[in-house]
């Protein structure tokens, strides 16, 4: 068993609210951690379980023991009315612990009915610090604490970082030693899983079509999404294809990101940016298996993104800073891949593919901390060893090689 980084903040969310949701993606390991804890434990995966809550979603939750472990609570929706009024009867923090493969809080019967009585915690698959024993070292709170100087270098062979960003980080994928292993297990958690979950949440009339979108989706990971073009290449209508991608964030399978907006720039586009929230299941709807096949990939730049994007929601969701993220283009091109700020301080990050940074891959970056009086420090990820410095008197830059995520 991995130790999470989310851990500890569930055991203090359980200290202060009577109820914490635990949600993420199928296969994260949700029911693992909470299984770590001394909670009597339920899961609506079981028919008898889920017959009886649906029958008297009231009298099933007021008879059973506290604290206590819902699992797959989106499952049963009705249910979160008598926690409700089992808490307002009797607040007690920790009593019930919720987890769910979908965000049951966007889910239209659950809105509202635990405002203000309830944590939600994300979890994500696993980071490359927890599949290294590092679940401890979060790299959004040295940037933010001690800044980029902390960060150390972990010298991984080229091979191994891109390995590691192929599989991605579902628990059991990582376990796989072949590559047709993978790509079967891939497969198996896109049909089992995902369409299930997709049911869960919405109503869903034409399986094919909604696989149909999740499969044009794939390719345009890093991209400005445009409702419009993938209505047109899916040949469905652009409302239901915001309800597909509705219902895919509300089971952690993509990732909006928003653009950042200022006075900086009165021309920049407004348009959030998706993302595939796993560079694993994004490499494996891409055709690429193994480290060799990414790396000669036309789209090795998008999945290095995707990786580097991935990890920065799961180590900026377990951070004491809890920064915000978006992502910054203008009308005239002018992009950064990543904007995190937190109480006025700015770190803008560029993600490159190669071995070598130039000064030229900090223009972007140099123009913005022109334009603001923020302070900012610019970061370009890049495939190398060393973290470098491009900075001059007045404002921060480096190169930081990939490996500090591991």
């Amino acid at each position: 068993m991995y130790e999470r980084s989310a851990l500890n903040i569930l055991k203090e969310a359980l200290q202060i609210s009577p109820v914490v949701l635990l949600s993420g993606a199928r296969q994260v390991g949700k029911s693992t951690l909470c299984l770590s804890l001394d909670y009597e434990y339920r899961v609506f995966d079981s028919l008898t379980e889920r017959a009886s809550a649906l029958n008297d979603p009231l009298g099933y939750i007021a008879t059973l023991p506290n604290p206590i472990t819902l699992d797959e609570i989106q499952k049963v929706p009705e249910v979160l009315e008598g926690i409700k009024i089992a808490v307002d009867k009797q607040r007690q923090n920790g009593a019930f612990l919720l987890t769910g493969s979908a965000n049951v809080l966007d889910m239209k019967k659950a809105k509202e009915t635990l405002a203000g009585r309830i944590v939600a915690i994300p979890l994500w698959p696993l980071s490359q610090k927890e599949l290294h024993g590092k679940a401890d070292e979060n790299i959004i709170d040295v940037l933010f604490s001690q800044g980029v100087k902390k960060l150390k270098s972990n010298n991984l062979p080229y091979d191994d970082v891109f390995t590691s960003i192929a599989n991605g980080g579902y628990p059991e994928i990582v376990k796989i030693d072949s590559k047709r292993g993978r790509s079967l297990w891939f497969n198996a958690y896109i049909s089992t899983y995902v369409e299930r979950d997709i049911r869960d949440v919405g109503e869903l009339r034409d399986i094919s079509a909604f696989i149909r979108l999740y499969n044009i989706i794939a390719p345009r990971s890093c991209g400005l999404l445009n409702k419009s073009s993938l209505a047109s290449d899916a040949n469905l209508s652009e409302p239901t294809v915001s309800n597909y991608l509705s219902m895919l964030e509300m089971i952690y399978q993509i990732s909006l990101l928003q653009p950042y907006s200022s006075n900086i720039s009165k021309r920049f586009i407004k348009s959030p940016k998706l993302f595939m929230t796993d560079s694993g299941l994004f490499c494996h709807l891409l055709g690429i298996h193994s480290a060799g096949e990414l790396t000669t990939s036309t789209h090795k730049g998008d999945v290095v993104e995707t990786f580097v994007y991935s990890e920065l929601l799961k180590h900026s969701g377990y951070s004491q800073v809890q920064p915000h993220l978006y992502h910054f283009r203008t009308n005239d091109k002018k992009e950064i891949d990543f904007i995190v700020e937190k109480a006025g301080k700015i770190f803008a990050i560029e993600v490159k593919a190669s071995l070598s940074v130039k000064q030229d891959s900090f223009k972007h970056i140099a123009d913005f901390q022109k334009r603001t009086s923020k302070e900012v420090v610019g970061i370009v990820f890049y495939t190398g060893d060393n973290v470098l410095s491009f900075g001059d008197e007045t404002h921060e830059r480096y190169a930081l090689p990939l490996n500090i995520f591991f």
